[in-house]
């Protein structure tokens, strides 16, 4: 059975002619904003990796006065820093901040499980559910599935169900402060993490295991399930072993 296609959502989203969008200079701003994103999310470009405002033109496919803009948003966010006659650099990120950012990670994503249950409509969560019920079917009969397109699909969508959880809380600082922490775990989780068949069914476990109580309004056992595929994952980034 084939996984059902899906929204990205809050992803980005590539333009494939690379035709800027309409609406002048504030919206080539944020296209370069995105696809540096994108590049730093996908592990293009790498945590201690020196890069020039030339080459990031190259990656992003935008104007140059755009990349410039939108770097100090980058530099504000602790994604990027300008090192004078050099260029920028990704910043190195250490064992210390890999679990201060799942502690963070955990504290939003935790605290969005009542706002889940009050104001997200309960036909997203099945829907939810359902994708990953035919996504594990998928993995478990198609031997011969393109398994690296499976990959990159499924993480869109688990990036984008995680995205979507914590925008039910409807806080934007909260959201803005997610969304950057989770872009310097996937940066740090680049090198230690290789996702496969078997990793991609544990994780799709873990996310019925939480999501199925939260759909019945069970907060106490959707909470703990979520806990645990949160310390799942720090275990990953942090380059250890995990239960199937």
């Amino acid at each position: 059975m084939k996984a059902k296609t899906f929204n990205m959502g809050n992803d980005v989203k590539h333009n494939p002619s690379n035709a800027p969008p309409p609406g002048g200079e504030g919206s080539l701003r944020q296209l370069a904003y995105q696809r540096i994103e994108d590049l730093l999310n996908w592990g293009r470009v790498r945590p201690g990796q020196i890069i020039s405002q030339r080459e990031l033109v190259d990656l992003t496919q935008v104007t140059l006065s755009a990349v410039r803009e939108a770097i100090p948003r980058f530099e504000a966010e602790g994604l990027l820093q300008t090192l004078p006659q050099r260029g920028l650099m990704v910043p190195s990120l250490d064992v210390a901040f890999i679990r201060e950012a799942y502690q963070m990670r955990r504290i939003i994503e935790l605290a969005a499980v009542p706002d889940l249950v009050r104001r997200l409509d309960r036909s997203v969560i099945t829907d939810w559910i359902g994708w990953h019920e035919e996504a594990r079917e998928r993995l478990a009969k198609e031997d011969s599935v393109d398994l690296l397109g499976f990959i990159r699909d499924f993480q869109l969508y688990d990036w984008d169900m995680h995205a979507r959880m914590v925008a039910a809380m409807d806080n934007s600082l909260i959201a803005n402060v997610y969304r950057v922490t989770l872009i310097k775990i996937r940066m740090s989780a680049q090198g230690r993490v290789r996702v496969t068949r078997d990793n991609a069914n544990r994780v799709i476990n873990e996310h019925i295991a939480f999501l199925t109580p939260l759909a019945e309004g069970r907060l106490d056992e959707a909470s703990a399930a979520l806990s645990y595929h949160l310390d799942q994952s720090l275990t990953l980034a942090l380059g250890g072993g995990v239960k199937g």
